[in-house]
């Protein structure tokens, strides 16, 4: 039977896939638990692929690119990026899952995050590459928020992914291209609003980097996402969004109004589905110290030590998972880079 694009978004729906693939003269594919899966034997066609551009409001004979959203029959919402391929006409749908899950369902250390979230001011920073679940930690911590405090909370996103429902807190939420030009100026807008707490969608140039850390300094709690892969790694990758002239400033601020830092991965799970690893500082100290000098070496030494409960490197947790029988052996030794490290510390050696 001939697919239409109400019929692969409700197989999304139904197979809970993270992204939809969509292309002229291709047989449609879904992404689900990080596997990419062929959907029917039918390929979409010109006017399938057409029809698509059309509601989502780009132009087919002057459109190249186009970010835009999609509200399925059955109100579920898709972020959705059009594009052109070898001339042909094609479309990427990322599944935007509205019920925020509780915190102590994903498998973060809720009792690290829900302290830093009764901070008055500071950084939070939620880290880790794209699909690794960033925007569901956030979500679930801002909804413990609503639950917990009474909190005006604003937040700036590209797109708004999860809708809150005001309970203790009050929330407004922007979204980029909509409701503001751009991260930085949604919050610098937001300074004006008498607001609380601040979730920026993700930091990605000087001006929001500046701005979170200023929005910091001045009694307000900042959380934030951050594409980096280790917990060491993320100091680097923010200051290096600061121009050489005012890294020190940077760093400075950095190092005082940090709160956190959380990275994730997500693993495949012996029994299907995916596993959550995690790897998280608190700053203070001796870290603000190493933060201040950049000394990544002492930061990845101190969490290699495993010895302070809010600092948990990667290799504590996937050894830790290997043991409870979550992952593989083989997704260990992967998820870490290092079979050498794995091998030393699954046998008590640090």
């Amino acid at each position: 039977m001939p697919q239409n694009i109400d019929s692969i978004l409700d197989a999304a729906e139904q197979h809970q896939a993270s992204d939809v693939f969509l292309q002229e003269d291709e047989v449609p594919r879904l992404k689900i638990n990080e596997q990419i899966l062929v959907l029917g034997e039918e390929p979409l066609t010109l006017a399938h692929m057409t029809a698509l551009w059309q509601t989502c409001g780009a132009n087919v004979q002057g459109d190249t690119d186009r970010d835009s959203g999609l509200i399925s029959h059955t109100h579920t919402r898709y972020r959705v990026n059009l594009h052109r391929t070898m001339g042909r006409l094609g479309a990427v749908l990322r599944r935007i899952k509205t019920t925020v899950p509780a915190l102590n369902t994903l498998g973060v250390p809720d009792w690290l995050l829900t302290r830093w979230a009764q901070r008055s001011f500071g950084l939070i920073l939620i880290t880790g590459p794209t699909g690794t679940g960033k925007s569901t930690t956030i979500a679930a911590l801002l909804q413990w928020m609503n639950e917990n405090l009474a909190r005006h909370i604003v937040t700036i996103e590209d797109p708004v992914e999860y809708v809150f429902h005001n309970k203790n807190s009050h929330f407004t939420q922007r979204e980029v291209g909509r409701d503001t030009p751009s991260f930085a100026s949604g919050l610098r807008g937001a300074m004006r609003q008498a607001p609380d707490a601040i979730f920026v969608g993700e930091i990605r140039d000087y001006d929001t980097a500046q701005i979170a850390l200023q929005a910091s300094e001045t009694g307000h709690l900042v959380l934030a996402t951050l594409h980096s892969e280790r917990v060491a790694d993320t100091m680097e990758r923010f200051l290096n969004l600061f121009p050489k002239e005012r890294a020190g400033s940077g760093t400075h601020m950095l190092a005082h109004q940090l709160i956190g830092v959380q990275c994730q991965k997500l693993v495949p799970r012996l029994d299907g589905g995916l596993h959550l690893l995690v790897e998280h500082i608190e700053n203070g100290g001796a870290m603000r110290d190493w933060i201040k000098a950049r000394d990544v070496g002492h930061i990845e030494d101190y969490l290699r030590r495993g010895v302070d409960p809010n600092a948990v490197s990667f290799l504590t947790t996937v050894v830790s998972a290997w043991q409870q029988g979550l992952i593989s052996e083989e997704t260990a030794i992967e998820s870490l880079g290092s079979e050498t490290d794995f091998r030393r510390a699954s046998r008590g050696i640090h």
